[in-house]
């Protein structure tokens, strides 16, 4: 029970504060390319998704969006902390940050070198194909890189390189034909950079604060 509280502490701490970074650079970075994204699509295609509900912009959207960025976090935060109790030794925002960045490599990093951030009005394949690579391609790199960091052996290495590789190989889910986007091909590349950056820091700052957060409670209760 005590090592259950103490990964739900750590968790709250640490989510709200990369939550917060990530609500942050989320507002200053990526809303206005969205905003801007949108304006490019057509009438059309706002009145046929107008049945469908979304935040308006402003207090409703900055407030969804700091929802969902905190909740994320915390989410994040708690796999973090239990695969550093599973791992166990000391842990610190040092090889926090090193978790962090293997979040990045696992959940942004390998999938979106095939499913790349999607901006608003950019032709994709169908959801359920695109949900089911990346979920796939999240467990192939998580499990890879877990044997290169915690083995030491030939054999695991070779398998940990391809699974990582296994799900490029393969490749990710195309949409049928070819439709152009409606956002200029520069806002959507700008779009993708803008995110892998942010995430970046959401990772980093969740790694790092749940390091550190999980040495403090682990002392608290020594």
């Amino acid at each position: 029970m005590a090592v259950f509280r103490r990964l739900i502490c750590v968790a709250i701490c640490a989510g709200l504060i990369a939550g917060a970074v990530a609500a942050t650079a989320h507002q200053l970075a990526t809303v206005p390319l969205i905003l801007e994204a949108e304006s490019y699509e057509q009438p059309a295609a706002h009145e046929h998704a107008a049945a469908a509900w979304k935040p308006e912009n402003g207090i409703e959207r900055v407030f969804f969006t700091l929802a969902a960025d905190l909740l994320a976090a915390i989410g994040f935060a708690l796999l973090l902390a239990a695969g550093m109790t599973l791992h166990g030794g000391p842990a610190t925002w040092r090889e926090g940050l090193f978790w962090g960045l293997a979040g990045f490599a696992v959940f942004t990093l390998a999938p979106g070198l095939g499913l790349p951030p999607e901006i608003p009005g950019a032709t994709a394949a169908p959801l359920a194909a695109r949900q089911l690579w990346w979920l796939s391609t999240a467990i192939a790199t998580g499990a890879g890189l877990a044997l290169l960091a915690f083995t030491r052996r030939a054999p695991y290495a070779a398998l940990a390189v391809l699974l990582i590789a296994l799900p490029q190989l393969y490749g990710a889910p195309q949409p049928a034909g070819h439709v152009s986007d409606a956002a200029p091909a520069a806002l959507a590349h700008r779009f993708i950079a803008v995110v892998t950056v942010t995430s970046l820091l959401f990772w980093a700052a969740l790694g790092a604060a749940t390091g550190y957060f999980y040495r403090r409670f682990a002392l608290a209760e020594s």
